[in-house]
């Protein structure tokens, strides 16, 4: 007697060459929050709190790992550290992290908001994806706690994804690992992690898609690598836009991205280059 159950028939593929099924965005820096200062000055002013000063530069370095690493990450930081032993006459201890997480948390569940303003083109690029019936989803390195606020907040501007994972939802963890990325992948029920598509504007965030299998598209202009609003972009002479570009999109580039382009507005041609690739064979 058979007594195989009845199961979807799934049958890999040595080479995927269908269409892109499904879009995974990071938040801060990607669709909002053009600079991603949100939690760059958050973290600033929860260290200056602790009386501890930390540059936006130093700020940005760990920028794309959840909350708590990335406070720990910057205790790390030479100089961080160095002013922290100066002040503590000790290292940093998980517990100086949990206690700077503990007043950075409410700091950036009332500020989220603030600087979570779309990032142009933002719209148009979703509405096309899903005019081609391509998925949306998310995931960031805020916990969900900052990550229900901000929902709200998009959505009150005309954002809304069909998924977000906060970087606290899983057992698993947050970036660099895959985590994140394959929730969506399994909420939205793409059958296969080659049709996805992974953007994101940190290090961690590519690194994130790679770990998933996924094609990645790092964002130059609009993100933590060059770090200014759209207003401070627009006022710089296109010199220096081009060079702060080539250093943000090396820096993305190295880390393993696909694609590179200044932001999501830039996407749509990203996502008909990858599909003519996959109908040549080509795979992430």
């Amino acid at each position: 007697m058979n007594t195989t159950p009845n199961l979807p028939a799934y049958r890999h593929q040595r080479f995927y060459q269908g269409p892109v099924r499904a879009v995974i965005f990071d938040w801060a820096g990607t669709l909002v929050d053009f600079g991603s200062f949100a939690p760059t000055q958050v973290l600033i002013d929860a260290f200056a709190g602790f009386g501890i000063s930390v540059s936006m530069a130093e700020a940005r370095v760990p920028m794309g790992l959840a909350k708590w690493d990335h406070i720990q990450q910057l205790g790390l930081q030479a100089g961080v550290a160095q002013r922290w032993q100066e002040r503590y006459g000790k290292p940093m201890a998980d517990a100086d992290v949990d206690a700077l997480y503990a007043a950075f948390l409410p700091l950036q569940i009332e500020r989220v908001a603030q600087y979570s303003g779309l990032i142009p083109g933002t719209l148009t690029v979703l509405a096309q994806l899903r005019e081609r019936g391509i998925r949306i989803g998310s995931c960031s390195g805020y916990p969900r706690v900052v990550m229900n606020p901000l929902l709200v907040h998009a959505a009150s501007q005309g954002l809304t994804v069909e998924h977000a994972v906060a970087t606290d939802d899983l057992q698993a963890g947050g970036r660099p690992g895959p985590w994140m990325a394959l929730a969506n992948v399994i909420e939205l029920g793409i059958g296969d992690v080659r049709a996805c598509v992974k953007v994101d504007d940190t290090v961690p965030g590519i690194a994130e898609g790679l770990a998933a299998g996924m094609w990645t598209v790092g964002l130059s202009l609009s993100g933590n690598e060059t770090g200014l609003t759209f207003a401070e972009l627009e006022a710089l002479p296109l010199s220096e836009q081009a060079k702060r570009r080539d250093a943000a999109a090396a820096k993305l580039a190295h880390a393993g991205a696909h694609y590179v382009i200044d932001s999501i507005a830039g996407l749509p041609a990203i996502i008909a280059a990858i599909e003519l690739r996959m109908a040549h064979g080509d795979q992430p």
